[in-house]
């Protein structure tokens, strides 16, 4: 089975955890079984891969080809939290969902080799399911593979008249069925009037066989050849895959699916699933009711009588808010300043700790044996601080052991990376100077040949 995983947007609706570099995906608030922390991608992930196949007579290929379709932005979040051997097809710009799935389609048939007459399954990265919903996704392939219809869509039985959502309507109540119409988000009494049609809500799951989008792809794009749509993709129109296909699909059918399936996209949803209260550091104290703190600060968030309130702090802000009023946050962060505060990337993660004029400190923390790209700034002088661990620094060819302690000096122009040591992580405290420091002054190179 081949599922595309689609990761996107910025995840403003769960500011101060989120930003662009940070979607909602990529923070860590749901229990693994051993007590550590995941993010929503990790948790899907995990999910696909460890599905037991033998759970029930209709199996999971254990084998399944995930790939996972991205902004160039999210690229380094995902390495981090899901390792290098994941299939990632990147999108050089944001160009909504129909390009994307267009280039995810070309990437699986010509670097994975992906037959056109395999079916694929495309879906959200970030739905919050059992297992059963992974379940679903097999049979939808295999109603795909059956060639009955082009495009076989996951409907999800209502649980309630949501604004949330666009709407199915299918044909009949069968489990598979033909589609009589779309309907886009309305207003929940108009919602209500749709749950009495036996519509379904449109979760943005389908399948089809490869060699259907990219004849879409040939046919609105002029080409389904990778490396094309990759070149041009920022001058693709951007416009969605339901837009641009599903909505003008003659064959198309819906499968009905009646398991859990949540879109925690904003805080007083996220919070129904939390498995604690409190998360960081962080004190309920007397006559809260129905009260959530995330903290990735150092210093202590106190909660005292307050009931329906979520309170969120990181190095992005602080959120203090009544729940309900909490889905409607997208237009305030909107206004806030746009600078990045936090950030993962595959080699570890950096936090920002200060920004004055004409300087930055930033706090890097690096996996073990991880290293960075090897770099150079045009406008600004680098310090870095070695505060805990062991690793090697490289700054314009010559190499130097650092340990705790060590300060290194880099030049404005100096190539320079840092890899942590195999066995321990690595610690740094990186000091920016300059008047004009920007997230784009960065040139990469190739990394230098190891000395004999």
């Amino acid at each position: 089975m081949n599922i595309v995983l689609l990761s996107g947007g910025s995840g403003k609706r769960l500011w101060p955890l989120s930003n662009d570099i940070r979607s909602k995906q990529f923070i860590k608030l749901f229990k693994r079984p051993d007590g550590s922390y995941e993010s929503m991608i990790e948790r899907v992930y995990r999910q696909i891969r460890t599905v037991d196949p033998e759970a029930r007579v209709t199996s999971v290929d254990p084998e399944a080809r995930v790939t996972i379709a991205t902004s160039r932005t999210q690229v380094s979040s995902i390495l981090n939290l899901l390792g290098t051997d994941v299939n990632i097809s990147v999108e050089p710009t944001r160009r909504d969902t129909f390009p994307a799935i267009a280039l995810a389609s070309a990437y699986l048939h010509e670097k994975c080799n992906v037959p056109e007459d395999e079916s694929v399954v495309v879906c959200p990265v970030d739905p919050y399911v059992n297992d059963d919903y992974f379940y679903a996704l097999k049979a939808l392939s295999d109603q795909a593979d059956r060639g009955e219809a082009n495009l076989v869509l996951m409907g999800i039985e209502p649980t309630y008249p949501s604004e949330k959502y666009g709407y199915i309507i299918p044909e009949t109540k069968a489990p598979v069925s033909t589609v009589r119409t779309f309907k886009e988000k309305p207003d929940e009494a108009t919602a209500r009037e749709y749950l009495k049609q036996g519509a379904l809500w449109n979760g943005g799951v389908f399948a089809y066989k490869l060699g259907y989008v990219l004849d879409r792809a040939r046919t609105l794009l002029d080409t389904s050849d990778y490396q094309t749509l990759f070149d041009h993709y920022a001058e693709l129109r951007k416009i969605s895959f339901d837009y641009a296909v599903v909505e003008h699909e003659e064959k198309i059918q819906v499968m009905r699916f009646h398991g859990e399936w949540k879109d925690l996209g904003t805080w007083n949803t996220l919070t129904e699933e939390m498995s604690e209260p409190v998360i960081g550091h962080g004190i309920l104290g007397e006559h809260c009711e129905d009260v959530h703190i995330v903290n990735e600060l150092s210093v202590p968030i106190l909660a005292m009588g307050l009931e329906h309130a979520v309170i969120s702090a990181s190095p992005q802000g602080i959120l203090v808010s009544n729940l309900e009023a909490s889905a409607r946050i997208k237009p305030y962060v909107d206004q806030l300043p746009d600078q990045i505060m936090f950030a993962r990337k595959s080699w570890g993660d950096f936090r920002i700790l200060d920004v004055s004029q004409g300087s930055m400190t930033v706090k890097i923390g690096m996996r073990p044996g991880a290293h960075m790209s090897y770099h150079a700034h045009h406008a600004r002088n680098e310090i870095w601080t070695v505060l805990d661990g062991r690793g090697t620094a490289i700054v314009d060819g010559e190499v130097r052991s650092v340990c705790a302690g060590d300060v290194i000096s880099i030049p404005c122009g100096a190539k320079h990376t840092m890899l942590a040591d195999p066995e321990t992580p690595l610690t740094l405290m990186e000091m920016q100077l300059g008047e004009d420091i920007a997230v784009d002054d960065k040139t990469k190179f190739d990394m230098p040949a190891e000395k004999e």
